[in-house]
């Protein structure tokens, strides 16, 4: 399977959005919980304003010129680790699931850290146990687990 892959720009954002979008109601449903306040016009614009101000990375997948993948990022400091990369959202079509892309896209995270020294990339999983083969195909891709779970309060 040709899987293309480029790093996004600016004109993106509504691809990006979209698939941002269908991760994010995937996670709800599955987990029969509102963890997310999004919107797709909300997200492209948030979308274009991260990526415009270089606060904001995404890698998307094609197949035959149709996005079917997603990964963003973004660059911050730890004093564990110096420049790392936080994968915020990473996203397969389920059609697409099971053949390799998932893992291609890691790869392509991989090679941008190395590209901008990172030292490691970091993410949360979604909630388990729902999300119990996310985290294998994560540990499956050489992420291993370093403890806690994501935490969130609203700052309103």
């Amino acid at each position: 399977m040709q899987i293309n892959f480029k790093v996004a720009k600016l004109e993106d954002s509504e691809v990006i959005g979209s698939l941002v979008v269908d991760l994010t109601n995937e996670i709800c449903k599955l987990t029969k919980a509102q963890h997310f306040d999004i919107s797709l016009s909300s997200t492209i614009k948030r979308c274009r304003e991260l990526i415009r101000d270089g606060h904001y990375v995404a890698i998307i997948g094609e197949y035959h010129n149709n996005p079917v993948a997603v990964v963003t990022f973004t660059e911050a400091y730890a004093l564990y680790g110096g420049k790392i990369g936080v994968i915020q959202e990473f996203y397969v079509s389920p059609e697409f699931r099971a053949s390799g892309v998932g893992s291609m896209l890691i790869e392509q995270v991989k090679k941008y850290g190395k590209q901008n020294d990172w030292s490691c990339i970091e993410l949360c999983t979604p909630p388990l146990p729902e999300f119990e083969r996310t985290l294998n195909f994560y540990q499956k891709n050489g992420l291993i687990p370093v403890g806690g779970r994501k935490m969130r309060q609203a700052l309103e």
